[in-house]
């Protein structure tokens, strides 16, 4: 345990909580928020989630263009809901789990576009491969609880997601869409 003079340690622990806590830093409720995606398979959607994912978002709306997003997803975590299909995702033909535990999103510029909608510009990472991609979001706030919604579509064979017998797009399609809803705290008013 530090001890700190009496007369300075309230001062220097209130500094020390200041520089641990960033001030535009959102909590993201996990419970009430989801990551998921749509692929089509001989035309059919088919529908999965991220069961377990991280985000670091440090965003002020009225100074979106100093906002920085991550997200940190764990591939092992994609459920299709049936055992035997999640059971195949993880294998290297496909998200090659052992090798490549995780995906990322890391943004490079955020631009208001009026009435609570955002375009997130950054770079994508899936299987050591990455792309830049455009997201727009749509961010509605009600009291304390932000909501931020979106999509994008993204070409799974660009990163390697569906190799060999799997790279077929009549069987599985090309492209996916990845959506997602976040429940935000300490998002400043729009």
């Amino acid at each position: 345990m530090i001890k700190l003079h009496s007369g300075l340690s309230a001062t220097a622990l209130a500094l020390l909580a200041a520089a641990a806590t960033p001030s535009l830093a959102q909590q993201v409720d996990t419970a009430k928020s989801e990551i998921g995606f749509v692929s089509k398979q001989m035309g059919v959607p088919v529908e999965g989630k991220f069961k377990k994912w991280t985000a670091q978002i440090a965003f002020d709306p009225k100074k979106a263009a100093a906002g920085k997003v991550a997200f940190t997803i764990e591939t092992g975590s994609a459920s299709f809901g049936t055992a035997e299909t999640d059971a195949e995702v993880v294998k290297p033909a496909w998200f090659n789990v052992p090798k490549f535990p995780q995906a990322s999103f890391t943004s490079t510029t955020i631009k208001p576009l009026g009435a609570g909608k955002f375009e997130v510009a950054g770079k994508l990472s899936i299987k050591g491969n990455s792309r830049d991609v455009v997201v727009p979001v749509t961010v509605v706030q009600n009291g304390a609880l932000s909501t931020a919604t979106g999509a994008f579509a993204m070409k799974r064979l660009e990163f390697k997601i569906g190799e060999g017998e799997w790279a077929d797009t009549s069987m599985v399609a090309d492209e996916v869409q990845v959506k997602f809803k976040l429940a935000l705290t300490g998002l400043g008013p729009l």
